[in-house]
C-alpha cells in the first residue's frame, strides 16, 4: 500500500490508461478523484470521486482546484489525439490537440501547483511521439513534446517542493493505438510489423503505465524528478530493420 494516506487527481479516468492509473491508485490505499467531459462513466468504483471536467477551460480547472484542495498526486493523462499531417490540419484539430494535450496540462498545472504541500508529485502522459514522430500525427506529436519541455521545467522551478516527472508510453492497446492502426493500407500487416519490432513481442497495456505511475507517485521516487519515463517494451531500443526478417 504506497500510496496509503495521499490524494491523487487523475484526469482522463474514464478509460485506457487513465483508467488503469486510477484502478491502481485506489489498489496501493490512495484516495483517488478522476475527472473527464460527461457524466461518470459505467463501472467506477463507488469509493473513486468524479467530476465532470473540460480541461481546457481555465475557470473550471481552477474551480476544481479549489474543491479538491490538497492534492498530493497529480497525473495529467487527458489526450486527444488527430490522426493528420500539417497541410490536412484544420485550426479545429489545431483547437482540440493543442487545447486539451497543451493548454489542459498547463492549466491543471498552474492550477494546482500552488495548492501543493511539501513532497508532492506530478506526473505528466507523453509519449515516445514527442521524442520520435508518428507519421500523420504531426500535431499530436507537437503537443507530447510540449509536454516534455513543460515538465523540466516544472521540476526545475518547483523543487524541491514539488517533483515532476512524464512517462512516455510506447504503444499501448486503446482506442488511440486503433485508430493509428487505421491509416495503414493493410492495418493488420502493420499490427505483425508493429510487434515485431518490440523486445517483449506484445503491445502494452495501460497497467503496464500504471505500474510505473505508482511508482513515481510514492516516496520510493522520491530522488526522481524532471525526467522523461520511456515505457514502450523496447521499441524505440532497436534498429529500423525489422527483428522479424532477420
Amino acid at each position: 500500500m504506497r500510496l496509503t494516506g495521499k490524494r491523487a487527481l487523475v484526469t482522463g479516468g474514464r478509460q485506457g490508461i487513465g483508467r488503469g492509473i486510477v484502478e491502481a491508485f485506489c489498489s496501493e490505499g490512495a484516495t483517488v478523484t478522476t475527472c473527464g467531459r460527461g457524466a461518470r462513466p459505467d463501472g467506477l468504483a463507488d469509493d473513486i470521486i468524479w467530476y465532470p471536467l473540460d480541461v481546457t477551460d481555465p475557470d473550471a480547472v481552477k474551480a476544481l482546484a479549489a474543491t479538491t484542495n490538497g492534492t498530493d498526486i497529480l497525473v495529467n493523462n487527458a489526450g486527444v489525439q488527430v490522426e493528420k499531417a500539417v497541410p490536412d490540419s484544420s485550426d479545429a484539430d489545431w483547437d482540440a490537440v493543442i487545447g486539451t494535450n497543451c493548454r489542459g496540462v498547463f492549466n491543471m498545472c498552474r492550477a494546482y501547483i500552488p495548492r501543493m504541500d511539501e513532497g508532492a508529485s506530478i506526473i505528466n502522459i507523453g509519449s515516445i511521439s514527442g521524442q520520435f514522430a508518428d507519421p500523420s500525427m504531426a500535431l499530436y506529436n507537437a503537443s507530447k513534446a510540449f509536454v516534455h519541455g513543460l515538465t523540466r521545467s516544472i521540476a526545475v522551478d518547483h523543487g524541491p517542493k514539488i517533483r515532476c516527472n512524464a512517462i512516455c508510453p510506447g504503444w499501448i492497446e486503446t482506442g488511440m493505438l486503433d485508430a493509428a492502426f487505421e491509416l495503414a493500407n493493410d492495418p493488420d500487416a502493420a499490427r505483425r510489423d508493429a510487434i515485431a519490432r518490440h523486445a517483449t513481442r506484445r503491445f502494452g497495456k495501460p497497467e503496464d503505465i500504471a505500474s510505473i505511475a505508482v511508482w513515481l507517485a510514492s516516496n520510493e521516487a522520491s530522488f526522481a524528478t524532471g525526467q522523461l519515463f520511456t515505457v514502450d517494451g523496447g521499441m524505440t531500443a532497436a534498429s529500423p530493420l525489422n527483428p522479424g526478417l532477420f
